[in-house]
């Protein structure tokens, strides 16, 4: 009972769900005067001033061999970090917005009888349009730079795994952030680290940056393994099953997010109402 509790809260819901996914994409770029266009702005923004950092600080002999050495240091890194970037946009919001979720739309849970988990499915959704609008862009980009393969395809394999590991994940965060603003203010903290700790801007997989110990705590990053998997379908053109240990690694810890998270809501949700 317990185990499917979510998933039948949603039985029913699927229309609503869309509808209120479009409608929190829209709240979110209410009174902006390019609206969503905001979605590709910042994140824009963000990668120019990262690029220009690093791009002035390494050599980029590493990063080049994945483009071939027809291409300069600067755009072989451009690209490699361009990759791996685009699902750190919707990681770290799925993360930040998907712990506030259930604090930002309390009404739904003290005023309006609306099962509290697909509170957290439709605004993840909402996440997943700005991903896929910036994901046209960077395929636009790979197509003229890298080519196309058929290893592209993989998007649809790490896309719905990326998606599904992080609402897990909200089903535990939101309802103790509901409880605890300390929480919340946790996350927002850590989340620095996250990015610094999961291979964004260099790669995770180089014998010679990581070795050891810290080789196993690179496969354990679940963040590391979707930036690695972009990567992998976009860019080095590598199949998922050529990294059997990090996808093993990855396997129990969506199995283990999932039972926590489903823990963790059933344990919360009846008190939430007098939470909030």
């Amino acid at each position: 009972m317990m185990i499917t509790s979510i998933f039948k809260e949603h039985k029913g819901f699927g229309k609503q769900i869309f509808l209120l996914a479009k409608n929190e994409l829209i709240k979110t770029y209410k009174g902006a005067i390019i609206g969503p266009g905001w979605a590709v702005v910042k994140p824009a923004f963000t990668i120019f001033v990262y690029w220009f950092a690093f791009n002035t600080i390494r050599s980029g002999k590493s990063i080049r061999i994945f483009l071939g050495s027809g291409y300069s240091q600067p755009m072989a890194f451009f690209t490699f970090m361009f990759i791996g970037i685009i699902p750190w946009f919707f990681i770290q919001d799925s993360i930040l917005q998907g712990t506030k979720t259930l604090r930002n739309n309390r009404q739904f849970i003290t005023k309006v009888k609306f099962p509290v988990s697909t509170i957290l499915t439709y605004t993840g959704i909402s996440r997943l349009y700005v991903h896929m609008m910036l994901m046209s862009i960077m395929y636009i980009f790979v197509l003229i730079v890298v080519g196309p393969s058929w290893y592209n395809l993989q998007f649809f394999f790490y896309c719905p795994l990326m998606f599904l590991f992080f609402l897990a994940l909200s089903w535990t965060t939101a309802p103790m952030a509901a409880f605890s603003k300390d929480f919340e203010s946790l996350v927002v903290s850590i989340m620095t680290g996250i990015f610094w700790l999961s291979g964004i801007m260099y790669d995770s997989n180089d014998p010679k940056i990581f070795g050891g110990a810290a080789k196993y705590f690179m496969l354990a990053n679940p963040v590391n393994f979707f930036v690695n998997g972009y990567r992998n379908t976009f860019l080095i053109h590598r199949g998922f099953w050529v990294y059997k240990a990090e996808f093993v690694i990855f396997a129990v810890e969506l199995i283990g997010v999932i039972l926590l998270g489903i823990f963790n809501y059933n344990r919360l949700r009846k008190k939430l109402p007098d939470v909030l």
